[in-house]
């Protein structure tokens, strides 16, 4: 996946932050041991000027260099179990005194093994998503402000009176904990009812919860997500654009807003597969949310779309009335 320069730029930049805050974490440990611990101190000195007694040895050229760097080994190896012996016996972390990088497996230089690292390509998706996000109009919402009581507790659905706010109740708590507990093994979501039901506002809370997790969450309406996609495709545009195509695959959670409201044509049925076949091939968790029934659905999509919902999402049936219709009458327009 190509990415735009200012994205590298604030990887770069982040992995830069990384590696200053690991040293002065360590510098901190250092001097903690230097004024409060001077036992572990002179040892820790001891093994850091290691590599500096080596090159003296080295360089000198004597005679008897093998038998002096066999004689550093050996003083080495003694000091790092005397320091880990000595951490331990003051309570202190085995290693309190090295460095903690964020991604030990590149201390945080974002180079592994002469490629880039998987830290490095986390950071780079997860900007990418930001700036996809950065258009998106929808408001996002914490899931202390899902109102309940503009849900009726009877509410007559297809000639049936049901509770629609116990109903509601129950689909809050299981967004709620489908954010707490989520992972990228999580099950797909498909959100479905009546528009004005709190579809998009739950999801929104989802998304919320996740991004404040460090999640990379891609959320907006399938709509944008459609036009992005094609104005690529068909007119090609700046590079340094975000291919919203690949975001959305790459992303930890895609959040498909309101699914059924596009323009059908070959491109877009086409593009709504690809993303949802793809996601799941991927393993990763999708939401998708829609006014239509599923029998409506089943009019507008092909076989293979309805077939990977029903069968693979967790369908979250939506009840009750058009909240915005309920803050009209009441003169909220909030």
């Amino acid at each position: 996946m190509k990415y735009s320069q200012e994205v590298i730029k604030r990887a770069y930049d982040e992995l830069d932050k990384r590696r200053a805050k690991a040293a002065a974490i360590q510098d901190a440990h250092v001097e903690d041991v230097r004024i409060n611990y001077p036992e572990i101190f002179g040892i820790y000195s001891e093994i850091v000027s290691t590599k500096d007694r080596l090159a003296e040895v080295i360089l000198s050229r004597g005679e008897d260099v093998r038998a002096g760097i066999e004689k550093i080994r050996r003083e080495n190896l003694k000091n790092q179990k005397a320091l880990k012996d000595a951490l331990k016996r003051f309570s202190l972390p085995e290693k309190y005194l090295e460095t903690q990088y964020f991604c030990p497996l590149c201390c945080d230089t974002g180079v592994r093994e002469g490629n880039r690292c998987e830290c490095v390509t986390e950071l780079l998706d997860r900007y990418e998503v930001e700036a996809l996000n950065e258009q998106c109009r929808i408001k996002l919402h914490s899931f202390a402000e899902f109102d309940l009581t503009y849900y009726p507790e009877s509410f007559t659905y297809r000639g049936n009176v049901i509770n629609a706010r116990e109903k509601m109740a129950d689909n809050l708590k299981f967004c709620m904990d489908y954010a707490i507990n989520f992972s990228e093994s999580s099950p797909g979501l498909f959100m479905y009812g009546a528009t004005g039901l709190g579809k998009t506002f739950l999801s929104g809370c989802i998304a919320k919860e996740l991004l404040n997790r460090g999640y990379s969450v891609a959320f907006d309406s399938i709509l944008n997500y459609l036009s992005d996609i094609e104005d690529r495709h068909f007119n090609k545009t700046d590079a340094e654009a975000p291919d919203t195509l690949q975001i959305l695959l790459n992303a930890d959670l895609a959040i498909l807003d309101d699914l059924g409201s596009e323009y059908k044509t070959a491109f877009s049925s086409a593009t709504v597969y690809n993303i949802i076949n793809s996601r799941l091939n991927m393993g990763k968790p999708t939401v998708i949310s829609s006014n239509l029934t599923m029998e409506q659905l089943a009019e507008k999509y092909d076989d293979r779309i309805i077939s990977r919902i029903m069968g693979m999402f967790y369908t979250v049936r939506f009840f009750g009335e058009d909240i915005r219709q309920i803050k009209r009458r009441k003169g909220v327009f909030v």
